[in-house]
C-alpha cells in the first residue's frame, strides 16, 4: 500500500456488511473508496467460520444482497462455502475486488482536527480518508473465556472460528466448551468419529427444527430466467420472519414457539436426566434460538457425555469440574461465540483528543440509529448498536444502513461539507426510544443472562422491534441532527459551527 494514501471514504472490513456499503457508493457515483480487510479473502465471518457442518440460519433468499438475488443456492438454508463463494461473486461482478485491499489490518484510526481526515494506521501503511466506516461486523472477534490452567494444556485447543482442519479428530477423547450456534452444528458433525464428546454446558438451548430442504433444479431455472420471481419470493419471507418478531417483543406471547420447541426436544432425547439437563427454565428467544434436526439426537449418542456443572481448572491433559471430577482430554474446542458488547474495533477508533470509542461507551455501546456516534466525526458504523436481529435477516439492517451511509456521505459533496457529526441530543434520543422498546421484550424480561446484555445489564444488541420500522428511521438522511463545518480552509476565525440545513 502506498504510504499516505489518501481516499475520500475508507471501508473497514469486506464481509456483508464492508461489501454492501462499497456496493451502495458505486451505484451512487462515489468511486474513491478503498475496503480495507485484514483476511486474505472478502467474505468476513463466512470466509473465517469454515468448520464443519457450518451453515447460514436464516433462509437463504433472505441471507443475500437485494441487489444481487442468487438462483443458484442449492438449500433453503445454505451452507458455508456457498455464502463465501457468493460472496466473492458479488465482489468481483460489482467490480469491488479491485478496490479491496486484502491482508490489511487497521491497527488505529484517529481524527485529525485540523485536515478534517481519518489517518488510519493499518498493517501495510497508512491512509487518510475524509470518511470512515467501520464495518468490521459483530461476529469477528472469537470469544474465548478466562480459565484457570489453560495456558498448561498439552493437547490441542483451537476456537470453532479457527478451525484446525490439519488436525485428525478420530479416536480422540474431545472436550467441547459452549453450546451456542457454531457448537450445534459441529458436534454432530465430529460425534461420530471420536471416541468420546464432552460438551460443556453452561445454559440449555432452546432449539427449533430445521424445515431445510434442497432447491429444486426447476426453481433454480425460474429464479435464473425470472429474478423478478426470487425477488417475490424472497418478499415472502421476509414479512413471513417479521412475524416471528411477535413473541420476541413481547414476552408473555411465546406459548407455541415452546410447545414447538418442547415436543423437539422430547422427541429425540429419552433419557429422562439428560432430558432435564437440555431443558431450558427461561422464555425462548432471551437467548438466541437454535436451529437443528441432528444437535439432540447427536447428545443422546453413547460416546457423549452432557456436563452441567462448571469447570474449575485445566491440567496438562484434563479438565476438572467444580464437583472434583477430572476427565481426561485431548483436544478443547471452544463453541464461546465472539466479543458483541465489547466490540474490539472500538478501541482502535480514536477522536481528536485521543479518547478512544471504547471510552465513549465506557457505560455501554451508544449510536444514533445504530450508524453514528456523537464526538466522532465521519465516522459510521454498519451492524452498529442495537442492529442485532433474533427473527430474520441482518443483511437487510447492513444494506439499509449502507443506503443511509451513502446518502451522508452525498449530502457532504453536495453541499461542501468537511466535517459531519451527529448531535448528542439526537443520539440520546434515539437510544432512549430504543430502551423504552425494549421493556417487555423477551430479551430483558426472559428469565436469562445471555450476550445480548452488556456487563451493565443493558442490551445494546438487538433491534427491539419489526424492522421494516428501521428501515423506515433510515429510509432518508435527515441532516437536521448533525452539526456540520465546511473546510477548515474555509472557516473564518474562530470557526463557526452551524447546523446542516
Amino acid at each position: 500500500m502506498t504510504e499516505g494514501r489518501g481516499f475520500h471514504v475508507a471501508i473497514v472490513g469486506a464481509g456483508f456488511s464492508g461489501l454492501a456499503v462499497a456496493a451502495s457508493l458505486g451505484e451512487a457515483g462515489v468511486d474513491d473508496f478503498t475496503v480495507l480487510e485484514r483476511g486474505a479473502d472478502v467474505g468476513g465471518t463466512w470466509r473465517d467460520n469454515s468448520y464443519p457442518g457450518c451453515a447460514c440460519d436464516v433462509p437463504s433468499h433472505l441471507y443475500s444482497f437485494a441487489f444481487a438475488p442468487n438462483p443458484e443456492w442449492s438449500s433453503t438454508f445454505s451452507p458455508q462455502e456457498e455464502i463465501q463463494a457468493y460472496l466473492r461473486r458479488v465482489a468481483a461482478e460489482r467490480g469491488l475486488l479491485q478496490k479491496v485491499r486484502l491482508n490489511t489490518e487497521v491497527e488505529r484510526c484517529t481524527w485529525d482536527a485540523e485536515r478534517q481526515r481519518w489517518e488510519i494506521e493499518t498493517s501495510t501503511g497508512r491512509v487518510s480518508a475524509r470518511v470512515l466506516v467501520s464495518a468490521a461486523g459483530p461476529l469477528s472477534e472469537p470469544s474465548i473465556p478466562r480459565i484457570r490452567g489453560i495456558e498448561r494444556f498439552r493437547g490441542t485447543v483451537f476456537h470453532s472460528a479457527q478451525w484446525d482442519h490439519a488436525h485428525d479428530l478420530s479416536g480422540e477423547r474431545v472436550a467441547v466448551i459452549g453450546t451456542g450456534a457454531s457448537a450445534i452444528q459441529f458436534v454432530p458433525q465430529i460425534q461420530p468419529s471420536v471416541a468420546q464428546l464432552q460438551v460443556y454446558q453452561r445454559t440449555p438451548p432452546w432449539i427449533m427444527p430445521r424445515r431445510a430442504r434442497s432447491l429444486t433444479r426447476f426453481e433454480r431455472v425460474v429464479y435464473r430466467r425470472s429474478p423478478a420471481a426470487q425477488r417475490r419470493m424472497r418478499d415472502a419471507i421476509y414479512w413471513a420472519r417479521e412475524t416471528y418478531a411477535i413473541p420476541l417483543i413481547r414476552v408473555g406471547l411465546s406459548p407455541l414457539t415452546r410447545r414447538i420447541m418442547t415436543t423437539h426436544l422430547q422427541r429425540h432425547v429419552k433419557d429422562p436426566q439428560l432430558l432435564a439437563k437440555l431443558t431450558p427454565a427461561y422464555a425462548p428467544g432471551c437467548k438466541r434460538i437454535l436451529i437443528s434436526n441432528d444437535y439432540l439426537p447427536a447428545l443422546a449418542k453413547p460416546n457423549v457425555d452432557v456436563i452441567t456443572t462448571g469447570i474449575e481448572e485445566i491440567r496438562e491433559r484434563s479438565i476438572v469440574t467444580s464437583d472434583g471430577l477430572e476427565r481426561d482430554v485431548d483436544t478443547i474446542i471452544f463453541g464461546t461465540g465472539f466479543h458483541v458488547t465489547d466490540v474490539p474495533v472500538a478501541s482502535r477508533v480514536f477522536d481528536a483528543n485521543g479518547r478512544s470509542l471504547r471510552d465513549a461507551w465506557s457505560a455501554g455501546m451508544r449510536a444514533y440509529r445504530g450508524t453514528a456516534v456523537a464526538g466522532f466525526p465521519n465516522l459510521f458504523l454498519i451492524l452498529g448498536p442495537n442492529t442485532g436481529l433474533g427473527h430474520t435477516s441482518v443483511v437487510l439492517m447492513a444494506e439499509w444502513q449502507a443506503r443511509y451511509v451513502t446518502q451522508a456521505i452525498r449530502h457532504m459533496q453536495a453541499n461542501g461539507i468537511a466535517e459531519l457529526v451527529v448531535q448528542p441530543r439526537a443520539q440520546e434520543e434515539w437510544n432512549a426510544s430504543v430502551q423504552r422498546k425494549m421493556r417487555g421484550t423477551v430479551w430483558l424480561e426472559g428469565g436469562c443472562a445471555s450476550w445480548y446484555l452488556d456487563e451493565h445489564g443493558c442490551n445494546t444488541t438487538l433491534w427491539p422491534d419489526f424492522t421494516f420500522r428501521f428501515r423506515n428511521a433510515l429510509r432518508t438522511f435527515d441532516p437536521r441532527n448533525y452539526t456540520s463545518r465546511p473546510p477548515r480552509a474555509a472557516v473564518a476565525t474562530p470557526p463557526q459551527v452551524r447546523a446542516a440545513a
